[in-house]
């Protein structure tokens, strides 16, 4: 049974995750490196939470409770506490791997520990922590109180207690679980990312404007967002590294990231968390 969720890292994908667990009733402790990091990622769980406010779909006293319920520090000794941990932080494997070694320390010895990673191999990051079968994927998706899935992803070490228990705490914050393999991308952005990509390389070829290619999909694919958009969404920075993974992980020349990709990552247009992408933003 978990009562008390950890999260480390309090960006995008973390303070999302704080805020749907805590909106379930559960106990969150958000962490991140610096005070400035972890009161940013509590203000925008209460913008989010205004929202549902002003739209009724929250009242005033149930939004203060979520709130009340999550603890935002930069003291990691407050995850012993926890019966999940998540990691959330940067799509970098490097750092996942350091903070997963530094945790079992901390942790009582049952506590789960899941990583909120979109393409990194499960099996290699469960080997870097002190308790390999209880480790698992839970790769949440942006916005995280939108977004109704919650890709669950079985590391070779994984038992089948662990699974039990991520497929009850996926129902007890209203997400719908599916199951993937542990392959580069799973199985969402295995299929999801390499459309984005060759997106890039048809409006790099000047097939059609990034207007145009983001209308067409929506209007002749039913997709309610165009790639390019949803590249700038999900941030420029984050599909090369997914991309990246793929290339080396399948040693397919079909993953090769697009040139117009990289480009722009060197440039700093990651899209929305940068204010420009494909499309320009008021920050």
């Amino acid at each position: 049974m978990v009562d008390t969720v950890g999260i480390i890292g309090a960006g995008t994908m973390g303070n999302g995750i704080a805020q749907v667990c805590a909106a379930a009733g559960l106990g969150v402790i958000m962490i991140d490196i610096s005070d400035a990091a972890v009161q940013r990622g509590l203000k925008t769980v209460g913008a989010s939470l205004d929202r549902l406010v002003n739209k009724d779909k929250m009242t005033a006293a149930d939004r203060e409770a979520t709130l009340a319920r999550i603890t935002a520090t930069t003291d990691r000794a407050k995850l012993a506490s926890c019966d999940l941990v998540i990691e959330a932080a940067t799509e970098n494997e490097d750092l996942k791997i350091k903070i997963l070694k530094e945790l079992g320390a901390t942790l009582k010895p049952h506590a789960l520990v899941a990583t909120n990673t979109s393409s990194i191999s499960i099996t290699k990051l469960a080997a870097a922590t002190d308790r390999p079968d209880r480790f698992i994927g839970m790769h949440f998706f942006n916005p995280v109180p939108v977004m109704a899935l919650l890709e669950l992803i079985r590391g070779l070490q994984t038992s089948d207690d662990t699974v039990a228990r991520a497929e009850a705490f996926a129902k007890r914050v209203g997400k719908v679980a599916i199951t993937a393999k542990n392959s580069p991308g799973f199985a969402v952005n295995r299929i999801l990312c390499p459309m984005i990509n060759e997106a890039i390389f048809a409006l790099q070829e000047g097939i059609a404007s990034a207007e145009e290619i983001d209308a067409g999909m929506k209007l002749g694919c039913n997709h309610p967002i165009g790639p390019l958009a949803l590249a700038d969404l999900i941030g420029l920075d984050t599909m090369l590294s997914v991309m990246e993974v793929f290339y080396t992980g399948f040693n397919d020349p079909k993953y090769r990231p697009a040139p117009l990709l990289k480009e722009m990552v060197d440039a700093g247009h990651l899209g929305r968390k940068s204010g420009q992408g494909f499309y320009s933003y008021s920050k």
